[in-house]
């Protein structure tokens, strides 16, 4: 089969084995892949690894085959890879044996694969395969951060700094689903007025001051995954006690911090990553529940993946990269 690899410290398509389905495993046909920020990364963190693996984490297809104990799935059905690997129930941390599909383990970006039938769920119906293969990731993340770890409710203001990532598209729309304020910033007037169209209540410029110009709103919640560039400022406009998730660091990972300001305004700071298999069933019910669509930017055919790559290094994107398979 063709798939798209990380080998001897190159990023290439190449002719790999046909998967075979272990007794617990069912092996997909991928239709479409999505593209995450951490296949950016991995060829750093592998360096001049010899061994071929296949990059990719999010993905959707059709079942080609199933182990002889699969008995919830079978040949034909049309379903989700779940990249969250061994994480069942949730917990305030992911347990021992978690990993993220696409390393070490073989990934998405190929024709097909094999993968335990615990990480795949039904497909919603009303999403194309483009959409469906862009979900998992970003949507689990999102829902976690939202929900889990910053228990959103109803009347609730969220602030989101960076208006262009498929995780902050989902976030717009989950707060909105649920009657939540939605605040998000960005230095592109082009995403901050998608975002406006994608249900946004107030658009903000990286360039402004954001204390000033959110002097008049409450901040119950602000997501973060920006990192150094954005944690202070966005500490500033939140309300004090009020929540703050960090899930990620596009920018710096190390940040200067006020203790002294933090302990005084009382603020809570959490930390998320992916989540659990119980997590992505309330988020799957949580789409067809508002018949929820992913923001897809842009296609590309697996022959075009270091296209796919530069369009995402460039950050120029707003909402996800598909990638179509078969």
């Amino acid at each position: 089969m063709k798939a798209f690899v990380h080998e001897f410290g190159e990023l290439k398509i190449k002719e790999m084995p046909d998967p075979v389905a272990l007794d617990n495993e069912v092996v997909v046909s991928l239709r479409t892949a999505g593209l995450n920020r951490r296949d950016l990364y991995i060829p750093n963190r592998r360096g001049e690894e010899q061994d071929a693996l296949i990059l990719g984490s999010d993905g959707a297809g059709i079942i080609d085959s199933v182990g002889k104990e699969v008995t919830e799935f079978q040949v034909g059905d049309e379903v989700i890879i779940n990249p969250a690997l061994r994480w069942d129930r949730n917990s305030d941390a992911p347990p021992k044996g978690f990993d993220i599909l696409g390393m070490p383990d073989h990934g998405t970006f190929a024709e097909k694969i094999a993968i335990s039938a615990e990480q795949v769920e039904r497909k919603p119906s009303h999403l194309t395969w483009d959409e469906a293969g862009v979900l998992a990731l970003s949507a689990l993340t999102g829902y976690r951060a939202l929900f889990t770890k910053g228990e959103i409710k109803k009347g609730d203001t969220v602030f989101i700094p960076g208006a262009g990532s498929g995780v902050a598209t989902y976030l717009i729309s989950f707060a909105k689903n649920v009657g939540a304020k939605v605040i998000i910033s960005s230095r592109s007037q082009d995403k901050l007025q998608k975002a406006k169209e994608l249900g946004a209540d107030i658009t903000l410029s990286n360039d402004s001051d954001w204390t000033s110009k959110l002097k008049n709103e409450t901040v119950d919640l602000v997501i973060d995954s920006v990192g150094k560039a954005t944690f202070n400022r966005s500490l500033e406009v939140l309300k004090k006690g009020g929540r703050m998730v960090v899930f990620g660091a596009t920018t710096e990972d190390t940040i200067d911090l006020d203790l002294r300001a933090f302990f005084y305004g009382q603020y809570q700071l959490l930390g998320s990553t992916m989540g659990s298999r119980q997590e992505l069933t309330a988020l799957l019910n949580h789409i067809e529940n508002f018949a929820m669509r992913p923001v897809v930017d842009s296609i590309y055919n697996l022959d075009e993946m270091q296209d796919a790559f530069d369009l995402l290094k460039q950050n120029e994107q707003f909402g996800k990269i598909a990638i179509k398979i078969n």
